[in-house]
């Protein structure tokens, strides 16, 4: 999970690992969101192999500075969230859009939602075929959303689902691609895999004993890479926040499964300053997609956020309405994660073991 955090009079971020938070000096040098924009990314929670960390890193900072790019030429925060996830979608190495996982029938199907903090509205399409970037579709549905009623005062969708899903999609304008042109060779070649496996568990007259070993042996050996959802938190020159994710869900799913990804106030949330929230909050979270929706916890953790003490709330919130295991959940294998300002000339990088987070410089 990725949040981002600011007050309406002072804002100030930075990072911090491994839950530990540094103390307001140290943060003081840090980026003010009053003077540029801001967007951080994140390939998703899992498993990323060695050999591919360099296009892992790479996808991160094409996201990132189209982002930045996006809030220089004066785009708002939710087009240029948007504009970040369509990088990482593109890339043949994450887990959403082209080199999405593959579920059962070897068809692939995608989830994405995005939020726009300003206006609280959201789009999102889930279990999406034949469409290269389903955030795209999402963030279309956002925007005809906020045009008003349709004919006759029916109100517009903000959540398509399958074929009715990829028609709106082609009927506003976004470019179908076939599926079999969104498969990569790495895609297929773990599909494959999990196949035979799966049949090889299917013959075998398997005990309690030996299914313990089949579930404890079906991770990353052999060089299967489980990679979840990506996702991007942005700020704009305004302070106008924005989030959005995006996810071709479990490998070997079944057919028309929805994740977190496209799930309201699960997958992503954004949420501007008000008289209600003092500081604006956007959220991004990667993980299992049941225990996530069961929990709605990218909207828990905003409200969680709007508290002096955000980090011990932040806890408390995982703790006490989300299964232990999400604790640590922030300790898979690895989790790349790359953010940008307004005012860098490149993006910075967190790869392996990071739980990355932007804060509000707590003023004494």
């Amino acid at each position: 999970m990725e949040s981002l955090q600011n007050s309406a009079e002072e804002q100030q971020y930075t990072l911090y690992k491994d839950n530990s938070w540094p103390n307001k000096q140290e943060s003081t040098n840090h980026y003010k969101s009053g003077v540029g924009g801001f967007v951080l990314v994140h390939a998703g929670a899992g498993y990323h192999s060695e050999s591919k960390a360099k296009e892992y890193r790479h996808a991160c900072k094409r996201a990132c500075q189209q982002a930045v790019d996006q809030l220089k030429a004066g785009a708002l925060a939710v087009e240029a969230v948007a504009a970040a996830l369509v990088e990482l979608e593109d890339s043949p190495f994450t887990n959403a859009g082209m080199g999405s996982n593959l579920n059962l029938s070897g068809e692939i199907e995608c989830d994405a939602s995005i939020m726009d903090g300003k206006s609280l509205h959201y789009g999102a399409v889930g279990a999406i075929s034949g469409i290269k970037n389903p955030v795209l579709v999402a963030h279309r549905l956002l925007s005809e959303a906020q045009k008003g009623k349709l004919s006759a005062g029916r109100i517009p969708p903000c959540f398509l689902v399958g074929r009715g899903a990829h028609d709106w999609a082609i009927s506003h304008g976004v470019p179908p691609c076939p599926s079999e042109k969104m498969a990569t060779k790495f895609s297929l070649s773990a599909y494959k895999r999990n196949k035979r496996k799966m049949e090889l568990a299917e013959k075998m007259d398997t005990g309690h004993n030996q299914t313990k070993k089949s579930r404890q042996s079906s991770g990353n050996e052999n060089g299967l890479e489980c990679l979840d959802t990506v996702g991007a938190v942005v700020v704009d020159l305004q302070g106008n926040v924005a989030a959005a994710v995006s996810s071709g869900g479990l490998a070997m799913k079944h057919p028309g499964r929805v994740g977190q990804a496209a799930h309201y106030g699960c997958g992503c949330w954004a949420e501007n300053a008000c008289n209600m929230n003092p500081y604006s909050t956007a959220v991004s979270t990667s993980g299992c997609g049941e225990h996530l929706i069961r929990t709605m916890l990218a909207r828990e953790c905003s409200a969680s956020m709007q508290s002096e003490d955000a980090h011990q709330a932040l806890l408390e919130a995982m703790q006490n309405k989300f299964i232990m295991e999400f604790l640590w959940s922030h300790t898979t294998e690895s989790m790349c994660v790359g953010y940008m300002s307004a005012q860098d000339s490149k993006a910075k990088m967190c790869c392996p073991n990071y739980f990355v987070m932007a804060q509000r410089n707590m003023q004494a």
